[in-house]
C-alpha cells in the first residue's frame, strides 16, 4: 500500500514537553533585563568608541570656534563623560528602553537650537544598525536556549 507513514517516539515528545513546560515559569523580566543591558553596551560603545551615529555615518565635527574651548580629553559627545555616564535602560510594563534623562541629551541627538548655540547638528547616538540587532537577537536565543534546557 502506498503512502507516508509516520513514526512517533514518545521519548522525542516528551523531551519537547519538557522544554515547553519551561517556558511556563518563562523569566520575561529577566530577558529584557538582558536586553535592556545590551542595548544600553552598544549606545555607550556607540558614544565612547566608535563615535558614529547607528547607521556609521561619523558625526558632524565641532563648529571652529567651540572646538577653540575644548582640551585634550574632550571627543564628540564626551565632554566630561555626562552623557556616557547618564545612559542607562529601564524594564516596565513588560517593555525595555534605554537612553539618557540629560536635558541636553535630544539636542544631541536630533540637532537643534540651544540658548547661545544656534543651529547644532544632530548627532545621533540612540538606534539600531544591522549588527546591533544580530547582537540583541544573539542575546534573546542565549536566553530562550537557557530557559528551555
Amino acid at each position: 500500500m502506498a503512502g507516508t507513514r509516520i513514526i512517533v517516539d514518545t521519548r522525542e515528545l516528551d523531551a519537547v514537553r519538557k522544554r515547553l513546560d519551561g517556558l511556563a515559569d518563562f523569566d520575561r523580566a529577566g530577558l529584557l533585563d538582558a536586553i535592556g543591558a545590551e542595548g544600553e553596551s552598544q549606545t555607550r560603545r556607540r558614544i565612547e568608541e566608535e563615535r558614529t551615529d547607528p547607521a556609521g555615518q561619523p558625526w558632524e565635527p565641532w563648529s571652529p570656534r567651540y572646538a577653540r574651548t575644548r582640551h585634550g580629553n574632550h571627543s564628540l559627545l564626551m565632554g566630561e563623560g555626562d552623557l556616557l555616564d547618564s545612559i542607562q535602560y529601564l524594564v516596565a510594563g513588560g517593555t525595555v528602553e534605554w537612553g539618557s534623562n540629560l536635558v541636553y541629551a535630544a539636542i544631541h541627538q536630533f540637532g537643534g537650537e540651544e540658548i547661545g548655540m544656534p543651529g547644532l547638528p544632530a548627532r545621533p547616538y540612540l538606534g539600531l544598525n544591522p549588527e546591533n540587532e544580530t547582537e540583541l537577537l544573539a542575546v534573546v536565543n542565549d536566553f530562550l536556549d537557557e530557559a528551555l534546557a
